[in-house]
């Protein structure tokens, strides 16, 4: 995906600060494994939280699905269970460099962190702690999120399911009689879980920064992909236990200057979302109203909505 010319919002050479609004519906978006993969909440306000590692985890999969064959655009962090010591010798092996033995030299480190970043996608852009075992340096990523929170708290349900599928073979129903009457052993069911929320609004923030980006050789293209993504990858992430996920809205603030022409959490207080009047539970994207401040921008700032 290029384009001619450098929209101010797909421009590596600025900084972005960028609010992401998204919502789901009977469905979890985001189990938490300490608490039996409930939906993740804040246990003092019952907030909804969507960690900024699932987030990523769905660009990941869809730059993968979308140009993970192609050169610069493989993914480091593969959710198939690639372990990160066969990434990182494939940076020895283009380099011609031994992986095993004795340590590596600083060269070779970075040598070897070069041939990562300008490889793997997800290195370029959210960075990476590749020491352990075969040394390919550490790379910090120009690209950030933060964990999404739910705008009200949330009410994760979790729901009694029955099943038909036997799990061990010595548990399944066994027939010891041609007479119906006379019955069987074993069981035909088995009970399960499901955890969902009826309704969540979620918002996330994200920032780019460009220092870090030119010391890593992030391109125009890295950061179309990145929106591109963000826009699509909830219908490549479809599942049962997600519900019904959508993007409601990607608003991207950009300064001109690469330190910034106003604090980003001023910048996003400029997106307000408010329950409409009238509702008394939630339970689509209609019953709230999202507002946008687009007057009077600070000097030196562009909002770009992308989606909203």
């Amino acid at each position: 995906m290029t384009t001619a010319t450098t929209t101010v919002y797909t421009d590596p050479a600025r900084r972005h600060d960028f609010v992401l609004l998204f919502d789901v519906q009977d469905g979890n978006p985001n189990g938490d494994p300490d608490a039996g993969n409930l939906p993740r909440v804040d246990p003092e306000t019952m907030q909804g939280l969507v960690t900024d590692v699932s987030l990523k985890r769905k660009v990941r999969d869809y730059i993968d699905v979308l140009k993970g064959d192609e050169g610069r655009f493989k993914i480091y962090v593969q959710a198939k269970g690639i372990a990160l010591n066969t990434q990182h010798e494939r940076a020895y092996t283009a380099l011609g460099k031994k992986s095993t033995g004795a340590k590596q030299d600083k060269e070779t480190v970075d040598a070897a962190r070069a041939w990562m970043c300008e490889n793997f996608y997800d290195v370029r852009m959210f960075g990476a702690v590749m020491t352990t075992g075969v040394n390919c340096g550490q790379v910090r990523g120009p690209l950030q999120l933060t964990f999404a929170r739910s705008v009200e708290p949330i009410v994760p349900i979790d729901h009694s399911i029955t099943r038909v599928a036997i799990t061990r073979p010595e548990d399944a129903k066994v027939v010891v009689s041609d007479d119906p009457d006379k019955g069987s052993t074993g069981k035909t069911t088995e009970m399960g879980r499901k955890s969902t929320v009826p309704y969540g609004l979620y918002i996330g923030h994200g920032f780019f920064n460009p220092h870090f980006a030119a010391q890593i050789g992030v391109t125009q293209e890295d950061l179309e992909l990145f929106w591109q993504a963000l826009q699509g990858m909830w219908d490549l992430d479809r599942s049962s236990s997600r519900g019904l996920m959508a993007l409601r809205g990607l608003y991207v603030f950009t300064h001109e200057s690469k330190l910034g022409n106003a604090p980003a959490h001023a910048l996003f207080e400029r997106v307000s979302v408010h329950r409409t009047d009238g509702v008394d539970a939630p339970r689509t994207f209609r019953d709230y109203t999202v507002t946008v401040d687009e007057t009077s921008l600070p000097q030196g700032v562009t909002l770009t909505r992308l989606v909203g």
